[in-house]
């Protein structure tokens, strides 16, 4: 299944609240000063031109980091919303936002000279365009493989850090199941692995039952966390537009994390409110915050 390209979608409400959250899991991380090994399963292009004829077809980035902008310059964002920002102003340094960042080139500015970053494709096109965006980076790997059979491959990591970025484009209802086995595998092989799950909110009972199915894994999981300790979690939920006529259509996103960073639940306190109101297509945007901290 290689139909999806991220680039129809790039810089859309999904890609807000995923991003925000890697910033946050990412600037983390790198506060101790050991490495740590990124793996992305899903890494897609790399980065992408807001001005191509494959973004304006939806254009699915006015609807969501232009929404951003726009609300910025009328109410003060979060601390972490800013931290985001700034990153797409670095990534733009001629001003403006003509190019939206992947998660791999979020992490190429992220990730120390000493941070393995493990990148994952199918397509070939995107898969020659991530190669050509990451060459100059001595760390950076790129595999032309299941992104699902990542974690055997490259856990437990030599510097005993990690961290797992999965977001399958759930084009078919079998990226369900696949990414809670690779869940389970990776705690597994190495229960301290950060994990970021992202999800879409669509009208599938596999998408509305994803958090908790990841919930009760990692439950049955927690023994086997270091000293026997239950394993942490968060789940953040954005819904910011309606279903169409026919029910269907991304009415929001979430992401689920294990092990994360005991500041993203505050971060995500302040940010989740501001973004919901920024990004609304609806008159009643909501989004959902729980966690259990270790």
């Amino acid at each position: 299944m290689l139909a999806y390209r991220h680039a129809f979608h790039a810089g859309n409400h999904a890609d807000v609240l995923k991003h925000l959250v890697l910033v946050q899991v990412l600037q983390y991380m790198n506060q101790k000063p050991r490495p740590y090994t990124l793996i992305d399963t899903h890494a897609g292009a790399g980065a992408y031109s807001l001005g191509s004829a494959e973004a304006r077809k939806k254009g699915e980035a006015e609807l969501g980091i232009h929404r951003v902008l726009a609300h910025k310059a009328r109410h003060k964002p979060p601390e972490a919303v800013e931290r985001y920002l700034e990153l797409l102003q670095a990534f733009n340094p001629g001003g403006g936002l003509g190019r939206y960042p992947g998660s791999p080139e979020i992490a190429r500015m992220l990730l120390r000279e000493d941070d393995p970053l493990m990148l994952y494709e199918l397509h070939p096109t995107d898969v020659e365009s991530l190669a050509r965006h990451q060459i100059d980076r001595r760390l950076t790997r790129v595999h032309r493989a299941d992104g699902f059979a990542a974690p055997r491959a490259h856990l437990p990591p030599p510097s005993r850090r990690a961290v797992l970025v999965m977001d399958p484009s759930y084009e078919t209802r079998g990226d369900y199941p696949k990414v809670l086995a690779a869940v389970r595998e990776t705690l597994q092989r190495f229960p301290e692995t950060v994990i970021l799950v992202w999800y879409p909110q669509v009208q599938r009972v596999e998408a509305a039952e994803l958090p908790r199915r990841l919930k009760s894994a990692i439950e049955a999981l927690g023994k086997a966390g270091a000293g026997g300790k239950p394993l942490g979690w968060l789940h953040a939920r954005l819904t910011v537009q309606a279903p169409d006529a026919q029910g269907f259509g991304l009415a929001g996103s979430g992401v689920f994390l294990v092990n994360p960073p005991w500041t993203l639940h505050e971060a995500l306190k302040t940010s989740l409110p501001w973004l919901a109101a920024a990004l609304a297509q609806t008159d009643t945007p909501s989004y959902v915050l729980d966690h259990r901290a270790v």
